[in-house]
């Protein structure tokens, strides 16, 4: 079967994640353990999200070293390029192209509305720029390029999706249907997956402490370290409770990491204590993640195929992208070359 014809028989599935540190456990439970069971139903496209990151002055060495890492975490994680399409966002040049296209039918007080606008702004007051301002454009744009049907994304970024959604309907009833308008998939259970040492707060690459956030490719040591240090409550038993955030927390990692139900992991641990709660869920991380580690160090040992396997999804995305692009150029009165 080819892959136009695969494409038009199953939906199109679009997501990515911003290169900026570590893909985290909340990321793998949130985002790619859900992904990859969407492979073999949907057709998936995963981007490496590297120019929405230029929000933040980068280090251009590092970097790039530090996206590189990231396309072996996907891999590493099970992500099929013989399934999927994996490639980074600013190789396909489409990307930017449309989301210039898209800016000229998006108002300046919707984005400035944004959520997440105003919580960067004040975090980044030195360095508001245009690209922060304007994020939700170009993450329309990754999505609508692809003629997305489904969108994995965590609640956090319901908004975004939702401007994608408003400026598709707004371009489909000036120069009828040019987009599908997408649907957002929410996982659920694992969305959202708490800090270890604030259980108020998302897991984030970016905290400052470092026993907060847990990376896929840790080694086990510091996985286990950090699983004893989780915050947790005075009370001590265990139990999927709104007013337990930190136990609740660790049950949803652990029963994500053992496929188990948060029911049976609530009967066998419920009076064991903590420390041997917080061990064991640790220890289920620790195995989940062993493969993921073996076959990430293997595959930085070998960046011509890291090159080669980015360098056919890029292709392959461009295949999809130029005949989105070349619809939208024909309803705008563009001039085809």
């Amino acid at each position: 079967m080819t892959e136009q014809s695969n494409v038009e028989r199953k939906k199109i599935v679009y997501s990515g994640i911003q290169p900026t540190g570590i893909i985290t456990i909340g990321n793998y439970i949130g985002a790619i353990n859900n992904w990859l069971g969407m492979q073999d139903e949907y057709d998936c496209i995963f981007g490496i999200a590297d120019l929405h990151a230029l929000t933040v002055r980068q280090v251009p060495a590092e970097y790039r070293a530090r996206a590189t890492s990231f396309f072996a975490q996907y891999l590493a994680c099970g992500l099929d390029p013989e399934k999927s399409i994996l490639y980074f966002q600013s190789h396909v040049a489409e990307h930017s192209e449309l989301a210039w296209i898209l800016n000229c039918y998006t108002y300046v007080g919707e984005m400035q509305r944004m959520t997440q606008f105003k919580d960067k702004s004040a975090k980044h007051e030195d360095n508001v720029n245009m690209g922060l301002l304007d994020y939700p454009v170009l993450m329309a744009a990754d999505i609508l390029l692809y003629q997305t049907s489904l969108v994995p994304v965590g609640i956090d970024q319901k908004q975004h999706l939702e401007i994608a959604r408003d400026i598709a309907t707004r371009f489909n009833n000036i120069y009828s249907p040019t987009f599908t308008v997408p649907e957002a998939y929410i996982a659920k259970s694992g969305a959202k997956i708490a800090s270890l040492q604030n259980p108020s707060a998302k897991m984030s690459k970016s905290d400052p402490d470092p026993n907060a956030a847990v990376s896929i490719i840790d080694d086990p040591d510091t996985i286990m370290r950090k699983f004893k240090r989780a915050v947790t409550d005075c009370e001590p038993v265990v139990e999927y409770r709104e007013d337990k955030p930190g136990v609740s927390n660790l049950l949803t990692i652990f029963s994500v990491m053992t496929g188990r139900s948060i029911d049976s992991l609530v009967e066998e641990y419920h009076d064991t204590g903590y420390a041997k709660f917080k061990a064991d869920c640790g220890e289920a991380v620790v195995e989940k993640l062993r493969p993921v580690r073996e076959e990430y160090l293997r595959l930085m040992d070998d960046k011509k195929y890291l090159a080669d396997v980015a360098a056919k999804g890029a292709e392959r995305a461009r295949r999809i992208a130029a005949r989105t692009m070349t619809k939208v150029k024909k309803k705008i009165g563009l001039v085809l070359a």
